[in-house]
């Protein structure tokens, strides 16, 4: 299964099924189809097995701007290629300063989004219990459908504990861990003691807050 999503919405956009003599890469083509011509494409987020011509051709035929690490032994391409200037690019940068400032510069841990939609994909089942393949691919739309369908009813809004904590001991909702940092540096140990064991009875109303569901009267 080959999924492509929209890293703003977390919908998934596009679907292919093939089976294991097909290659991830080959497909990227196949997902970019999908999505509307009329529908602008900023970037395409994709790991190192997506850096070839074809990849590049299709992302810089849409308009979008190709996020894949090259590879390690990657050579740069001729300039006759499509896609192929921005290819170029990333692996000066990454000869340069290194591939992992090139994925914290270039936004490419945006990808582990479609790894964790890939796991919510798998967790409505391991298997396929249709028999012919055309029904297979029919079952897994089916699944498409219903986590676009609870995506579009609500995606948990993630804070930090610690922020939680502040804003139900009513000291304001700027607040962060830096206030804890600041508070233990400035000797006031006591009340930074005092203030992590109230936020701390507090645990499950603020897990639970931190997922949308509402927290539990005291």
């Amino acid at each position: 299964v080959h999924l492509g999503i929209d890293a703003h919405t977390l919908e998934i956009r596009a679907i292919e099924v093939t089976d294991n003599s097909v290659g991830d890469a080959p497909m990227l083509p196949e997902l970019l189809a999908q999505i509307p011509p009329d529908e602008a494409v900023a970037s395409v987020t994709a790991d190192g097995a997506y850096d070839t011509r074809a990849c590049h051709a299709a992302i810089a035929h849409r308009g979008a701007q190709a996020v894949i690490p090259p590879r390690k032994n990657g050579k740069p391409w001729k300039a006759t290629f499509m896609g192929a200037s921005v290819r170029n690019e990333a692996l000066k940068a990454c000869s340069r300063l290194g591939w992992a400032i090139w994925k914290k510069w270039s936004g490419y841990h945006r990808r582990s989004l479609v790894e964790t939609k890939m796991h919510c994909f798998k967790r409505l089942g391991e298997r396929v219990m249709a028999r012919t393949f055309e029904r297979q691919v029919m079952a897994l739309h089916v699944r498409v459908a219903l986590l676009n369908r609870f995506t579009q009813l609500g995606r948990p809004t993630t804070v930090p504990v610690v922020t939680m904590a502040w804003f139900r001991l009513g000291l304001g909702s700027s607040r962060s861990a830096f206030d804890l940092c600041n508070q233990a540096s400035t000797g006031q140990t006591p009340r930074l003691v005092a203030l992590l064991r109230r936020a701390a009875r507090w645990g499950e109303p603020i897990e639970s807050r931190s997922v949308g569901f509402p927290a539990p009267r005291a």
